[in-house]
């Protein structure tokens, strides 16, 4: 097999998408159009990869990284403008190069492969990939000759009605011979309307000297979409949504209402867990098996424990053990721990904490800037008072420690194994292990102290 290159067309503004961000950034299904053209094409045995940048250069280039080479087009002067700024890189080399557009982020490395095992296979300088619609208006048609090479690529403006009823289109990704494709874009001019340099036109090139061209036909039309405006993006969104859930459930997983279930890319989840409507699941989240999540919960880079159930609440950037239950209406915020059998309840915000397995906090409390022990109680409207207006500090719950309802821990504060903290204390000290402290006022009880006060006068 010869080198296998990929050129990703990645410089153009993207006018219509009528927005700040630079096109190709824009998310489908969580990560930038681009960003998913890269990672297929990483699945393929590619030697270099080129990636042409223009408008958002450098933001592009921080969200690829080193997984490209780039080549700056610093005028969008077409398509073959486009790719011959990767000539310093790739000029001269033998192999074949694939060209795919940025902004195509549905494209599957599986079909990219079968494009260039088909270019291969009938020895071709040059390769469209085509797909079949009913409706091709307004897209490049493909006339091919009696032996089912292509003869050319007609526009739509250009086409007779004949050829205007031909529903194979061009799609806009290729494969070339390197050195082919590099010596016939020196020959491509900008004598059109738009004055800019086409790579179609190095079909036509390559043609007039007797090489051969051919067509790989794609019966998914959807991965060949380019995105240009906010109605494609969401077109997109939809199909790659679709595609993602389909595959979860395949692998065993239950979505009660896929179409209200949304779903990264790089989330995993195992088996027989089931997700109910409303649940977004963000970045590399990981979902152990047997786990109930949702309804309306959102899950973002969290690690997910077996047997766990999280309900109307959101984590992020957190570790979740085996057989815990939060919510409903639960917020666990980043860089916190939370083992295994713990309950986290209604209306409790946990916030760059560690709570140790079994421990409990029921409801309505915040837990920040804490280690809590094993077997923990934490009573209803308890907190922990984390920030003097300067200074975030820590409070200790060590195992088996209760804490009554409305408590106040004032940090930086421990409180040691097995002790009780009294109902509306603020304690403010360290609590000795096994003690009961108890850090309020004492009940002052004056009688008849009502008629004094005149009241239904």
């Amino acid at each position: 097999m010869s080198n296998r290159y990929a050129v990703i067309l990645a410089a153009g503004q993207g006018t219509r998408m009528k927005s700040k961000l630079y096109k190709v950034l824009h998310q489908v299904c969580g990560k930038p159009m681009v960003q998913h053209v890269v990672d297929q094409i990483t699945k393929l045995d590619i030697e270099e990869m080129v990636t042409i940048i223009g408008h958002g250069a450098e933001m592009v280039k921080a969200q690829i990284g080193d997984k490209s080479l780039y080549a700056l087009q610093e005028q969008q002067l077409g398509t073959a403008h486009a790719v011959i700024q990767a000539q310093e890189m790739l000029a001269g080399k033998k192999g074949t190069t694939i060209v795919v557009c940025g902004d195509t982020p549905l494209i599957r490395a599986e079909t990219m492969e079968a494009l260039f095992n088909h270019h291969q296979e009938l020895a071709a300088k040059a390769t469209i990939l085509t797909a079949r619609i009913e409706d091709p208006t307004g897209y490049g048609r493909i006339i091919r000759n009696e032996s089912g090479l292509v003869e050319k690529i007609v526009e739509h403006k250009d086409a007779t009605d004949a050829e205007r009823a031909i529903k194979e289109i061009n799609t806009g990704t290729y494969c070339f011979d390197n050195e082919a494709l590099f010596e016939a874009l020196t020959k491509v001019s900008n004598d059109n309307v738009q004055g800019e340099y086409y790579l179609p036109d190095v079909i036509e090139i390559l043609k007039e000297q007797g090489e051969i061209v051919t067509a790989f036909q794609t019966d998914k039309f959807e991965e060949t979409i380019g995105v240009n405006d906010r109605i494609a993006l969401s077109t997109a969104e939809r199909i790659m949504r679709n595609r993602i859930n389909e595959e979860h459930m395949r692998n065993g997983v239950t979505l009660i209402d896929p179409d209200n279930t949304y779903i990264e890319t790089d989330v995993q989840i195992g088996q027989d867990t089931v997700i109910y409507p409303g649940t977004i699941l963000k970045g590399r989240t990981i979902i152990g098996s047997d786990c109930q999540i949702g309804p309306h919960s959102e899950i973002d880079t969290c690690e997910i424990g077996n047997g766990t159930v999280i309900r109307q609440s959101t984590a992020n950037k957190s570790s979740i053990g085996a057989n815990v239950n939060i919510g409903p209406f639960a917020h666990i915020r980043p860089d916190s721990a939370i083992q295994d059998e713990v309950k986290i309840g209604n209306f409790v915000e946990i916030k760059k904490a560690v709570f140790g397995k079994g421990s409990k906090a029921s409801h309505l409390s915040y837990i920040g800037d804490a280690e809590v022990g094993n077997n923990v109680n934490i009573g209803c409207g308890s907190i922990t008072v984390n920030y003097d207006g300067k200074n975030k500090y820590l409070t200790k719950i060590e195992d088996d420690v209760f804490v009554g309802c409305n408590s106040n821990l004032v940090a930086p504060v421990t409180v040691g194994k097995g002790a009780y903290v009294a109902a509306g204390s603020t304690i403010t000290m360290d609590v000795p292990g096994e003690a009961l402290s108890i850090a309020r006022a004492k009940q002052v009880n004056k009688e008849n102290y009502v008629q004094k006060l005149n009241l239904k006068k």
